[in-house]
C-alpha cells in the first residue's frame, strides 16, 4: 500500500474456547475458516484488528489456544477486550503494544496513513462498557498528537443506542458516551468509529461521526423483529462475517464479507435470486 493508503481486516466477537461448543457453534472451526479467508484473499492486508470478546470464559486455556490459531494469520494482528475478557489472563499470553497503557488493553496503531485507536471499554463485571477518566485522558492526548491526520477509533461497546432493544441495554456507559463523543467530534480529521458487541451489521452518523458495527465470528444476534429476550435468545441463521477497511486519503470505505463455507459448519439461509 502506498504512504496515502491502508488496508485494515476486522473481526470481532471470536468467543473462542479450546474446546467444546458456544451456542451449538463451534468457535474453531469459525475461526478457522475466518484465518484460511483472510490468508487466501488478504494477506495483503497492513493488519488486523479484533474488536473484543476474544474467547468467552476468559481463561488461560482459551487464550493459549486462540493465540495459537490467531499466530496462523499472514498479517500482523492486534487484540482488544470485550465484556467476555479478562485483562490480567489476555496479558499472560498475549504481546502488546509496547505504547498500551498500564492498566488497560489500550493503545494506538502507527501507520502513515492513518491513527488507529484501539479502546479498552470493559468494566469487569459487567456486561456494559466504561471509559474511565485515565482512558479518556489519554484519548484525548492521542487525538491532539494526531492532530488532523484521519482516525480509525475501534472499541467494543457502542456508545449510541442503535435500534437493537437487547443489545442497547449494554452499551457503554451514557456519562462515558458523552464525553467520548464530544472528544471525537473535536478532533480536526476525519474519523470513522468501528464497534463490536452487538453481532448485527449496523451503520450511522452520531454526533456528526459515521460509525459501522460488527457481525460476529461465530454466532449473529436475530433482527430485532420479531421481538426476542435473552429467554428466548437463539442465534440467526446468518452466515459469519469480517470487515476489509479501506483508508484513501481522508475516505474511508467497509466492505462486509460472508467467509464460512459449509465444510467448516455453517449454515446461512438461502434465497432464491431477484429476476
Amino acid at each position: 500500500m502506498t504512504e496515502e493508503a491502508a488496508k485494515i481486516v476486522w473481526m470481532s466477537d471470536l468467543h473462542f474456547v479450546a474446546a467444546g461448543m458456544v451456542l451449538n457453534h463451534d468457535p474453531r472451526l469459525r475461526l478457522s475458516a475466518a484465518v484460511d479467508h483472510l490468508n487466501t484473499h488478504h494477506a495483503d492486508a497492513d493488519l488486523c484488528v479484533i474488536s473484543g470478546d476474544l474467547v468467552n470464559r476468559g481463561t488461560l486455556a482459551d487464550y493459549t489456544a486462540l493465540k495459537a490459531c490467531l499466530d496462523k494469520l499472514k498479517t500482523p494482528y492486534h487484540i482488544m477486550v470485550g465484556n467476555h475478557d479478562s485483562r490480567a489472563e489476555l496479558q499472560q499470553v498475549f504481546d502488546l503494544p509496547a505504547e498500551t497503557m498500564a492498566d488497560f488493553v489500550q493503545y494506538a496503531v502507527p501507520h502513515p496513513a492513518a491513527r488507529i485507536l484501539c479502546l479498552d471499554t470493559l468494566h469487569p463485571g459487567a456486561d456494559s462498557g466504561q471509559l474511565c477518566s485515565d482512558r479518556l485522558d489519554w484519548l484525548k492526548a492521542t487525538l491532539a498528537d494526531a492532530e488532523h491526520k484521519p482516525c480509525l477509533v475501534f472499541m467494543h461497546h457502542p456508545p449510541m443506542a442503535l435500534g437493537l432493544p437487547m443489545q442497547d441495554r449494554d452499551r457503554l456507559a451514557q456519562s462515558d458516551s458523552d464525553v467520548l463523543l464530544d472528544l471525537l467530534a473535536a478532533h480536526g480529521g476525519p474519523i470513522h468509529l468501528f464497534i463490536g458487541h452487538v453481532h448485527r451489521a449496523t451503520s450511522g452518523i452520531i454526533a456528526g461521526l459515521p460509525f459501522a458495527t460488527m457481525r460476529s465470528v461465530l454466532y449473529q444476534a436475530p433482527a430485532p423483529r420479531p421481538a426476542w429476550d435473552w429467554d428466548t435468545f437463539a442465534p440467526a441463521s446468518e452466515a459469519p462475517n469480517i470487515g476489509v477497511i479501506y483508508v484513501s486519503g481522508s475516505d474511508f470505505t467497509l466492505h462486509y464479507e460472508q467467509f464460512c463455507a459449509p465444510a467448516y459448519g455453517c449454515t446461512p439461509k438461502t434465497e432464491a435470486p431477484l429476476i
